[in-house]
């Protein structure tokens, strides 16, 4: 597999990987009746401080899936592979990366360092386009 079927790959399992992460919490709190089964919405602002953070990083991630997975899966489509294999593996590291920061912290320096891993999804992705449209 080249590396930018594995970031894909890694990108939708992350994101799948947070969703069950959170369905599972959901799922305790219902089971110990903390939190009835419609007690829940998108934002979970009606839950802990970390289960706000979770359902945010969740949804960065299919914020940004469009974008970073449109890439890859455009350079894999149009068998361009080698335009996004190089920096595959660093995307599915930045995000991440950047999801564990958030899900961490929202201290100065942790939102400085989720930014930073975020700048670096944004910059591959430019690069990427340019590339990708260039020939």
């Amino acid at each position: 597999m080249s590396p930018t079927v594995c970031a894909l790959t890694g990108f939708i399992a992350w994101t799948l990987g947070l969703l069950v992460l959170m369905e599972a919490i959901r799922a305790g709190l219902v089971l110990s009746r903390r939190v009835p089964a419609d007690g829940f919405d998108p934002a979970n602002s009606r839950l802990s401080p970390f289960m706000q953070r979770l359902a945010r990083v969740h949804a960065n991630c299919l914020e940004g899936l469009p974008i970073f997975g449109g890439l890859l899966l455009v350079a894999i489509v149009t068998e361009r592979t080698a335009v996004t294999d190089p920096l595959a593996p660093a995307l599915l590291l930045a995000r991440i990366v950047q999801s564990s920061i958030h899900i961490a912290s929202v201290s100065r320096t942790a939102i400085t360092l989720r930014f930073t891993a975020f700048t670096v999804q944004m910059a591959i992705a430019v690069w990427w386009t340019v590339r990708l449209l260039a020939a």
